[in-house]
């Protein structure tokens, strides 16, 4: 069994800004999966798959993004999850808009909630599935950027960009990290961004 945890913050006012793209994701899974009713157990929305043939725990934390990790505790403590099969998925700043980067382990790079889920488990060396948002215009704030909504031309790449990270979840508990790393690491066909390349966002 695997738990997928989707980093976002709770409530309408959030739910299509680009710090909720982990939401998204966990959204389609449970969409794969039947779309089964959530409970909110441990201060989070969770939800159980199972989707070709591997059981997934879907968690939402409904707490706000800087103390989710406390929620990713309780659950993978209840459930009694190792920590190489929790896989945290979020978006990141360092990585161009329609970027996978898959991985395991360092920092959180600025990213609140995955500083939190750090914090709470008390270590790093979970997968991980980065979704890059790219970074914001030098007069914006990153802060107020991951907060706000994708425009209209991003938004229309969402059901890819979010479908290929539900692939990437779904391929890492299937054929493990590294597998998942050497097929999802790679520019999207669509070549829409040209942005220069960089692989060490935390």
């Amino acid at each position: 069994m695997h738990l997928v945890v989707g980093l976002g913050n709770p409530g309408a006012k959030y739910q299509d800004n680009r710090h909720n793209l982990g939401f998204m994701v966990a959204d389609e899974l449970l969409r794969r999966g039947g779309a089964p009713t959530t409970t909110d157990k441990f201060g989070a929305s969770i939800g159980q798959v199972t989707i070709g043939g591997q059981r997934f725990i879907v968690c939402k934390p409904m707490q706000f993004m800087n103390v989710s990790g406390q929620a990713v505790a309780s659950v993978a403590g209840f459930w009694k999850i190792e920590l190489d099969h929790t896989i945290v998925v979020h978006d990141e700043l360092d990585i161009p808009f329609e970027r996978l980067k898959l991985g395991t382990g360092g920092g959180p790079g600025g990213h609140n909630g995955v500083r939190s889920v750090i914090s709470a488990l008390g270590d790093p060396g979970f997968p991980r599935v980065r979704i890059g948002v790219g970074r914001p215009p030098a007069s914006w704030d990153p802060a107020d950027y991951v907060l706000a909504n994708f425009t209209r031309a991003e938004a229309a790449a969402l059901p890819d960009i979010v479908g290929r990270a539900a692939d990437a979840v779904e391929a890492i508990a299937a054929h493990g990290i590294t597998a998942a790393m050497n097929k999802f690491n790679t520019r999207p066909q669509s070549g829409k961004n040209s942005a220069k390349d960089n692989d060490n966002g935390g």
